[in-house]
């Protein structure tokens, strides 16, 4: 994580977290992403969700049409005890 670290990313989000709205989220992510980037980032939450859910690969990549390798990184990322998608899921109620 410590490679993401930059102060243009820290201005990033700081951004995102003015967002009080999904529409609000579109409109901004509309103008920082193209929306396959959009696409690719909300394939992996749903990766992320369904795992969480107990899904298997087959079912998770015939469902979101991710590549086995994308959900094998995804269930890697949330194997780490200070995952991001541990804090959103908890703050979720998931």
């Amino acid at each position: 994580m410590d490679k993401l670290k930059s102060p243009y990313n820290d201005e990033f989000f700081k951004a995102v977290l003015t967002l009080q709205t999904v529409e609000e989220c579109y409109k901004f992510f509309a103008d920082v992403c193209t929306p396959k980037e959009i696409d690719t980032i909300s394939q992996r939450y749903a990766v992320a969700t369904m795992l969480k859910d107990g899904k298997v690969y087959s079912d998770i990549v015939n469902t979101t049409g991710a590549s086995t390798a994308t959900v094998s990184r995804v269930k890697r990322s949330m194997a780490y005890e200070d995952s991001g998608y541990k804090i959103v899921f908890e703050r979720l109620g998931k």
